[in-house]
């Protein structure tokens, strides 16, 4: 297959996805690297020859890499999450309102251009979060114990922010990762709690988690994601979605993930084409999880992964 990766500049030197390209093409599939933030780019061209069998992005947000993908998408190539989807999931606003309205666990969110505007949130809704509405990775996560400290919350140049209430949890974040129908959950430090004693690795996949990650990708339309869990008193609450997360502390992640975007990028070029894929397609709708793993012919059939579930 000839695959086009597009990679913006903060992630150039990163081996996710990177890496993900070098198996591949140990794979004898072509893939071009492209990078939207550092090249001449005969966009066009590029586009429009639709020979690439589909494209794949690892962006920030407003990256210039999310216009290509779309690009692609609007001339009717097959791109490894829909734009539309990742566009979703980048803009934390959008996100809030898009999970609320269809029932998935998200708290309250309120936005606004500067902390001190959190002054208005309800004070029986503090401590609240404070984070960037374009933010990943943790960046910019802090916590806010009452109105008296929003002035202190304040920090130039992020743009707009959203607060949602803090969920009481034991200091831990399950970040669940999601490779076209794979489920994989690691414990990780939470942001908020830099120094709480976490055994971070990979951790097995409680039921109610399984069920809220594959109705994350069924109403996002995702098919390579992450969200970020807390197990709060009532029940795990979503406190993050990202498209192409680094899947850190997956076993085999790269060869997991190279066979991912063969098996999407099939299924989307037999969708095209009416001629069924080479690997099964992955379902449209979660399906109850049954603990084995998707095959992939060019990982040598890798065996199923502790704490890994099937949707």
């Amino acid at each position: 297959m000839k695959l086009c990766f597009l990679v913006e500049e903060l992630y150039r030197h990163d081996g996710m996805p990177l890496d993900v390209a070098r198996r591949l093409s140990s794979w004898g599939h072509q893939v071009d690297v492209v990078r939207p933030g550092g090249s001449l780019l005969r966009i066009s061209e590029e586009v429009r020859a639709g020979t690439h069998d589909a494209w794949v992005l690892k962006t920030v947000s407003g990256g210039p890499g999310l216009t290509l993908l779309e690009a692609a998408a609007a001339v009717g190539l097959t791109t490894v999450n829909d734009a539309r989807s990742i566009r979703a999931v980048r803009d934390k606003v959008l996100t809030s309102v898009i999970a609320r309205q269809h029932g998935l666990p998200v708290p309250v969110t309120y936005s606004a251009p500067r902390a001190t505007l959190f002054a208005d949130v309800p004070a029986e809704l503090f401590p609240l979060v404070v984070k960037p509405a374009d933010g990943s990775s943790g960046r910019g996560v802090r916590l806010v114990p009452d109105p008296g400290h929003l002035a202190d919350a304040e920090q130039a140049g992020e743009g707009q922010l959203i607060a949602q209430p803090y969920v009481p949890n034991s200091g831990s974040d399950l970040k669940v990762y999601c490779l076209a129908g794979e489920l994989h959950a690691t414990l990780r430090r939470s942001p908020l709690h830099p120094d709480g004693p976490v055994e971070e690795g990979a951790v097995p996949l409680p039921a109610e988690v399984v069920a809220v990650a594959a109705k994350v990708g069924s109403v996002f339309g995702l098919d390579l994601y992450g969200i970020d869990v807390v197990l709060g008193p009532d029940g795990p609450v979503i406190v993050d979605i990202n498209d192409f997360p680094s899947f850190r502390q997956v076993p085999d992640a790269v060869s997991r993930l190279a066979g991912a975007v063969l098996d999407l990028a099939r299924a989307g070029s037999a969708a095209r084409t009416g001629v069924p894929a080479f690997a099964p397609c992955i379902p449209a709708q979660p399906q109850i999880p049954h603990g084995q793993p998707h095959p992939h012919a060019e990982a040598d059939m890798l065996a199923a992964a502790p704490g890994a579930a099937q949707i």
